[in-house]
């Protein structure tokens, strides 16, 4: 017997080591996804099929189903042996435990991505779009410090990360202000973050201690290439005037500005950020096609989804998606139910950020299981 043990040790380890696809990663242990594994689960009745079967999904499912099996069914032959008198084996039984656990999860994992679709634009570079709402200063101050989050978030991902346009307010906030975010897989991890996002704290201008609630909302809007969208310059209508607002010498004295308008849709694209006016109109011309490309990526979006709301999305900029209430030090993402309790250090746009971000990629593939199977598309 503990030879069988050592030779099933070793298969693990073995199956640990073997390269796997190069997807996408999912986090391990997330509740919603190991409930669709459960015995009984449509899912796993899919799974169990002959392999004459599961053919058609193609041999990397073949092989991860078939391995997910054969590995469940070594831990629970192992599992039986953690009651032995024999210590040593009981040692040896425990470590294989922990290798096949560690290998079921990320055979279940494997399965997930081979059955989830990714969105034709997970690996797209994005435009970022933050604008304060509903609060005065105090929103925009909230929404400075949001878009310093996210800075520091490409920093952490070691993505690259320019601004776009910076509109400031009086008191050191923030208006409104783009940039453009490139690196790996930036929009997949990004593209849950578009929406309203609610500040619930005291401001420092407040003197009675009252706590107020202000808002301020992001745009995610991936940037399309080439192929993907093609614009007729016949199209398009552009403006140059002087650029305004604060800015030195410049401002009012040169046509910097550029006003870029898609005739045929109306959007509107605008920049003055640069002295150099075809470096403004650039900038415009690439928040212009980011633009239109998110419009008609919602649509195609919609026409998917149809039949039911998507409860994590990724088009619902008029929808409160986050609360940040710093008195109880709590973000809670409402789409998922989830808080983090150390507000500045999820503000600091690194490991909690990430893990928030994590939680919604799982709980997305998880509904698009569920999607999937609600179509009776493993049937």
């Amino acid at each position: 017997m503990p030879l069988r043990l050592l030779g099933g040790a070793a298969r693990c380890l073995r199956a640990l080591r073997a390269p796997g696809p190069a997807r996408r990663a999912l986090s391990h242990g997330s509740p919603q996804l190991e409930e669709l594994f459960a015995r009984g689960g449509p899912l796993r009745t899919f799974l169990d099929r002959p392999e004459a079967q599961l053919q058609g999904r193609g041999p990397e499912l073949v092989a991860a189903a078939r391995l997910l099996s054969e590995r469940e069914r070594d831990l629970r032959e192992t599992e039986a042996l953690l009651c032995d008198e024999n210590e040593d084996l009981r040692k040896l039984a425990e470590n294989e435990v922990v290798l096949c656990q560690k290998e079921i999860s990320q055979l279940k994992h494997q399965i997930i991505l081979l059955l989830v679709p990714s969105e034709e634009t997970d690996e797209n570079d994005l435009i970022l779009e933050v604008t304060a709402g509903v609060g005065g200063q105090e929103a925009m101050l909230f929404t400075s410090e949001m878009f310093d989050m996210y800075q520091q978030y490409a920093s952490f991902k070691r993505w690259h990360f320019e601004i776009l346009d910076y509109f400031p307010s009086e008191l050191g906030g923030l208006r409104h202000a783009c940039a453009s975010i490139g690196g790996s897989d930036v929009y997949k991890h990004m593209k849950y973050e578009g929406g309203v996002h609610r500040v619930q704290r005291v401001p420092k201008t407040e003197k009675q201690g009252r706590i107020h609630t202000s808002t301020m909302t992001v745009a995610i809007l991936p940037q399309p290439t080439e192929i993907n969208l093609v614009i007729n310059p016949k199209d398009l209508r552009i403006d140059t005037k002087r650029a305004s607002g604060a800015g030195g010498q410049h401002v009012n004295t040169t046509d910097s500005a550029v006003r870029i308008v898609h005739l045929p849709t109306g959007i509107v694209s605008e920049c003055q950020q640069e002295r150099s006016q075809l470096k403004n109109r650039e900038t415009a011309m690439k928040k212009l096609r980011a633009k239109l490309y998110s419009m008609y990526m919602e649509e195609e979006t919609n026409k998917r989804y149809d039949a039911r709301k998507v409860q994590v999305g990724t088009k619902g900029r008029s929808e409160k998606i986050r609360t940040y209430n710093f008195p109880q030090n709590r973000v809670t993402d409402h789409r998922i139910n989830k808080s983090l309790y150390d507000l500045e250090a999820f503000m600091q746009g690194d490991c909690l950020l990430d893990e928030l971000i994590q939680s919604l990629k799982d709980y997305a593939d998880y509904e698009s299981l569920v999607e999937i199977i609600s179509k009776k598309d493993l049937h």
